[in-house]
């Protein structure tokens, strides 16, 4: 009798978290799981902001998928996966093809631009390993471009930061304490450097308890940090961006470097494949799976799962993801064995932490609002939960947080 095949496309946290799992609750000949992800590792997004600024390699925010994978029950393949064919349940990959009987979708979402003009062209995102990489060797070669140069071009060591959500404020954090060691690095005097945030709504880390903002936002000011709040970024050129409040009319700021940090969507291979979804996001049903198609399942970025308290979707988080792939794993198992009855996702909110640099952050944790030492502790006490929770012990040991204070 031939077994069922399952396809996960993605290991981010949700995909991942969805395999690992699997891979316990089914026995090797109960189905033929297949995992797909576009590079061999997995990388922690939660963690790009430090590889962004420098302070942490970014070889630390990875690691391979074939040493979290059971490999005798799950085939990895790395390819990029380019279309789905619902009808003929086949995923079209950019070097070949594969067959499904049930598909789990965990692609992780993309940059949201927004369509203002020249984002894509000349800012930099936090989006992968690579765009770290990238924007944190650019903020080094602009320092020591300035300190060699015989004119020196104050605007080099402007740095912008379109966004005050979470991605936005914690990378705000990390550029804090890396611009004096690269000041000292490359003898640039700490007062001409500029970090300016740019935010168009009204407020920093919407939905953050208003006590917590506030705490953040004075510890950032007191770094350097320069909030432009309520502010829109009109379009972005190579010498810095355009940007109004309001109806004003729009003015320049001068930069040497531009982050784009204040939007993600789903992925664009949803929409591509013809599912209906809102820039990328599919309303999946309670059980997580896709309306209409009972053997796909759609979790992390590209999920959409209303919080029926407030009648808004859940924002995009690690924590929900990996919720996710578990209830994933468990009604996949159950659909293996032909139970029908299969659970429905309810997110168990264990409290959010948003850190403001190596010592210092933000949160509310099991209801107990956290700043300082006390909630940069909790932060990496939730990093390396994460790493425990899909390779256990090993993996914590290996690329865990423990400089804790």
């Amino acid at each position: 009798m031939r077994k069922p095949k399952i396809v996960i496309l993605g290991a981010g946290y949700g995909g991942l978290m969805t395999t690992v799992r699997l891979q316990k609750h089914l026995g090797v000949n109960e189905a033929d799981i297949v995992l797909v992800n576009k590079h061999d590792y997995h990388y922690e997004t939660t963690w790009l902001h430090e590889a962004s600024a420098g302070t942490l390699h970014h070889d630390k925010v990875r690691y391979d998928i074939r040493d979290v994978i059971d490999r005798s029950k799950v085939d990895f393949v790395q390819a990029s996966v380019e279309q789905i064919d619902k009808e003929n349940k086949k995923v079209i990959l950019d070097n070949g093809e594969l067959d499904y009987d049930y598909l789990v979708i965990a692609l992780g979402g993309e940059p949201e631009t927004f369509g203002i003009k020249g984002l894509k062209e000349y800012a930099f995102g936090i989006v992968n390993v690579n765009s770290s990489r990238l924007l944190r060797e650019h903020i080094e070669y602009q320092f020591a471009t300035y300190s060699t140069e015989e004119e020196k071009n104050d605007n080099r060591l402007t740095i912008v930061v379109g966004g005050a959500g979470f991605t936005g404020v914690e990378f705000l954090g990390e550029l804090t304490n890396r611009i004096p060691e690269l000041c000292h690095e490359y003898d640039v005097d700490f007062h001409k450097v500029k970090i300016i945030c740019v935010e168009a709504a009204p407020t920093v880390l919407p939905g953050f308890d208003q006590e917590l903002v506030d705490y953040a936002v004075s510890q950032l000011e007191r770094k350097g940090v320069e909030f432009r709040i309520g502010t829109a970024i009109k379009e972005c050129t190579p010498d810095g961006i355009f940007v109004a409040k309001g109806e004003e009319e729009p003015y320049e700021i001068k930069a040497g470097t531009v982050v784009w940090a204040a939007g993600v969507r789903g992925n664009s291979v949803i929409e591509r494949s013809g599912f209906e979804a809102m820039r990328g996001r599919v309303k999946v049903q309670p059980d997580l799976r896709a309306p209409g198609y009972e053997d796909v399942f759609i979790i992390g970025d590209s999920s959409l799962v209303i919080n029926e308290e407030i009648n808004r979707p859940y924002p995009p988080t690690a924590q929900i993801a990996m919720q996710q792939g578990e209830l994933t794993a468990r009604n996949l198992a159950a659909l293996i064995r032909n139970k029908q009855d299969l659970e429905e996702f309810k997110f168990d909110n264990k409290g959010t932490v948003c850190s403001l640099g190596e010592h210092d952050a933000i949160g509310v944790v099991f209801g107990k609002k956290l700043t300082g030492t006390s909630a940069s502790f909790m932060k990496k006490v939730v990093d390396n939960r994460s790493l425990f929770m899909i390779g256990g012990a090993g993996l914590v040991l290996k690329k865990g947080k423990f400089n804790v204070f």
